[in-house]
């Protein structure tokens, strides 16, 4: 039996693909990450047995391996198995290590895309990634763990998109403007996008930490470039 490791997109049940909810509609054993709505888990048959292995930082989560574990027990019992995944499968989701495990059990694999974060998170908050003049590039990080990263190649990019950076944000401000990127530079924190609880801050490098002290930002999204600017024009 294939399993199908299904991008979610932002967790609500209006940005899935129309393959995403047919392969959920025929599902018999759902196993699905945080961030994921009730609505999107009212499209799965009433008898699918449902297993939440949702990672949530600080809080007690489910281990990788394990993880593994049941996905690979679940297709050699011949179950139509869906992994919901947040996001898009091959961003920043663990998806290799499902799919190794998967492989060397035996089991079929299909990969479903879903819509990033990355790209969705600025578009709903009015900011585009891309502009001719301001943003001739753009790169995705995950600032997960901040001390492995290339700050000095990063704070050269025109526009930078951070997911996971909800408890880093003093770092990376910090890190950014000891490599050389300038203090007035704009930011914006996206929090739940596309949720009824869609929050915006803007700010620049230094004073979006004052203007951010003790808001609850996680899920969040980052964009840090003069392109933050244009969101007042197209809001």
């Amino acid at each position: 039996m294939t399993v199908y490791l299904i991008g979610a997109g932002l967790g609500n049940h209006q940005y899935l693909t129309q393959q995403a909810q047919d392969l959920l509609s025929q599902s018999e054993v759902l196993i699905y990450d945080a961030l994921v709505d009730e609505e999107m888990l009212n499209l799965i048959p009433k008898t699918c047995q449902q297993i939440y292995v949702g990672k949530r930082g600080g809080q007690p989560s489910t281990s990788q391996t394990e993880i593994n574990h049941l996905l690979v027990y679940y297709a050699q019992q011949n179950q139509h198995v869906i992994r919901l995944k947040n996001g898009d499968p091959f961003i920043f989701g663990r998806a290799r290590e499902e799919i190794e495990a998967l492989k060397q059990a035996g089991c079929e694999v299909e990969i479903i895309p879903g819509l990033s974060s990355a790209i969705a998170t600025p578009l709903l908050a009015g900011i585009p990634l891309t502009d001719k003049f301001l943003s001739r590039n753009f790169t995705v990080m995950t600032a997960h763990e901040p001390d492995k990263l290339d700050w000095d190649a990063l704070a050269r990019m025109d526009t930078l998109v951070v997911l996971m950076g909800g408890r880093q944000l003093a770092v990376i401000v910090e890190q950014l403007i000891a490599h050389g990127r300038e203090k007035s530079c704009p930011i914006a924190i996206i929090r739940s996008a596309g949720t009824e609880e869609q929050q915006v801050w803007t700010g620049t490098l230094e004073n979006i930490v004052e203007k951010t002290q003790g808001m609850k930002l996680s899920p969040t999204v980052m964009v840090i470039g003069e392109v933050v600017n244009l969101r007042e024009r197209f809001l």
